[in-house]
């Protein structure tokens, strides 16, 4: 007995759903990227506190409120392959960017040091490192907030991609 045509086509052509693009595997894994970043801002944060014994400021802490708390948000997301991994970590990593923005505006000095939250004890105007006469913490900061928020904007879960 013959297949039909389009039987025979199937049978010849390789199943679509197994292949998966370069792009889909980028964006599969783009969740990682944003949980590797947010593990080595953590770990950068401690360890100019603690080992390098730079204390934080006001604008720090606030940082640190919304990254620290995206490594376990972020583990957990990608361990339980949820697809809503993004819309828990967006309002953390959005809320960095704009506190890590605000920052690093006060420190270049496009905003006055008048405006800066520190009034008492560490000022947000320090700058207890400045590689290459320009990298300080606020600007590593603003660049892993901003690597998180990029990353999930255009993370897709495996889950989401085996639907596509």
């Amino acid at each position: 007995m013959q297949p039909s045509a389009i039987e025979s086509s199937a049978l010849s052509e390789p199943d679509d759903h197994t292949h998966i693009s370069f792009g889909q595997r980028v964006r599969e894994n783009l969740g990682y990227l944003a949980w590797l970043q947010a593990v080595v801002a953590t770990l950068g944060s401690l360890y100019f506190s603690e080992i390098k014994g730079f204390p934080p400021c006001n604008l720090c802490w606030y940082q640190r409120i919304l990254m620290y708390p995206l490594v376990l948000i972020l583990t957990v997301g990608i361990i339980r392959r949820d697809p809503a991994l993004r819309w828990y970590g967006l309002p953390l990593s959005i809320g960095g960017w704009l506190v890590a923005s605000y920052h690093c505006l006060l420190t270049y000095g496009v905003i006055s040091a008048e405006l800066a939250p520190c009034s008492a004890g560490v000022s947000c105007l320090a700058r207890w490192i400045n590689w290459y006469g320009f990298i300080t913490i606020p600007l590593l900061a603003w660049v892993a907030f901003s690597v998180i928020t990029v990353a999930l904007l255009f993370a897709k879960p495996a889950k989401e991609l085996d639907h596509e």
